[in-house]
């Protein structure tokens, strides 16, 4: 898929519901001819943009370099903007939002600060439909597609809130990218070219949808896929993830290897690791088997735990001994502990119920 292809707004709507096309997610083209069609000069659809993406307009009655009367004609156009429904913080400094969409329907972004970084954790999905054993929102069902300005919205939510820009962007909120492609890539556009986030920034994360990689690698974007494995062998990820029987790890591998072949950038994977099911030495020598020869990366996730599931998150010892015996067969790996534990915001946990 071409860039420009996939920055189509939104959802592929008709003519006759573009008016209900939030103004969100357009481009500086886009919002352009949109406010020539409403009778304004062009010029404006700068000032648009200026207000959406630097200032965070959340109506258009807003922006004062209107005319007034405009803003009083336009004052219900949608922008866009969700509103705040819940907000904890856990002692890290992560904060955890539930946003309340124009449909009435709930769904969870993360702020996560270091130092040097403001990291958004964006939802691609209300629900999932994955149904990973292990995952709070999998047990949560699926209602459906975030469209592109609902995907930005969260990025200028957090950045509001902590009143600093936001520097990284990762897709591991709710759902799983890949079954929103269109609105995916959009969205990338979006964050990357209005929002003004390097494409370098940002990172995707998938369990693996047949021949979706592929069209990412079609994209030739510059983000950092990561796609979550958690096993070596089919058997057991199909456990962990019911719906990994659809599209089998030599099949899904064998894309990746594709993807990085096409793209020349090198992948993540990411293993959660479970105690006594898939965190011992057996495991580790079969997933370095697996990725032998491969551009790629294995992060290490000890597991986060959530009331909807008995698993538990291995002791240290064991943690470091299975990113030893990666690194004895010469696989790239890290161990990525998770922020937020304690404000049920750290991956895996989030669910979009109000407390």
């Amino acid at each position: 898929m071409s860039p420009t292809a996939a920055s189509s707004t939104n959802h592929h709507h008709s003519a006759s519901d573009a008016h209900s096309i939030p103004l969100l997610g357009r481009s500086v083209e886009e919002l352009t001819a949109w406010v020539q069609e409403q009778g304004q000069p062009a010029y404006r659809g700068k000032q648009l943009h200026n207000w959406l993406y630097q200032h965070g307009a959340r109506s258009l009655a807003e922006i004062t370099v209107f005319p007034q009367q405009w803003r009083h004609t336009m004052a219900d156009f949608p922008v866009g903007r969700s509103e705040i429904a819940y907000r904890s913080q856990a002692r890290d400094g992560t904060v955890k939002y539930l946003l309340r969409l124009a449909d009435g329907m709930t769904v969870e972004t993360v702020g996560i600060p270091t130092a040097k970084r403001l990291t958004v954790c964006v939802s691609s999905q209300v629900g999932c439909p994955m149904a990973c054993d292990f995952c709070a929102t999998g047990k949560g069902g699926f209602d459906r597609n975030l469209m592109v300005s609902e995907i930005v919205d969260q990025v200028l939510t957090v950045q509001e809130d902590f009143q600093r820009r936001v520097s990284h962007i990762v897709f591991m909120g709710m759902g799983e990218p890949l079954l929103n492609v269109t609105n995916l890539l959009g969205a990338v556009r979006c964050i990357n070219e209005d929002v003004g986030i390097g494409q370098r920034c940002i990172t995707v994360s998938t369990v693996g949808i047949r021949d979706r990689i592929r069209q990412l690698a079609q994209f030739r974007g510059q983000f950092t896929l990561a796609v979550s494995l958690h096993a070596g062998n089919q058997r057991l990820r199909e456990r962990l993830i019911p719906t990994a029987r659809n599209y089998p790890l030599p099949d899904l591998i064998a894309e990746c290897r594709e993807y990085v072949q096409i793209t020349g950038r090198r992948l993540t994977f990411e293993y959660i690791l479970l105690a006594g099911v898939n965190d011992n030495l057996e495991n580790a020598a079969q997933l370095a088997q697996m990725l032998r020869g491969f551009q790629s990366h294995v992060n290490l996730i000890p597991y986060n735990p959530i009331k909807e599931a008995d698993y538990q998150r291995p002791d240290a010892e064991r943690i470091q001994a299975f990113a030893d015996a990666l690194e004895q067969r010469h696989i790239a790996v890290s161990v990525r502990y998770s922020r937020g534990l304690e404000a049920d915001a750290a991956c895996g946990q989030l669910r979009a119920a109000a407390k």
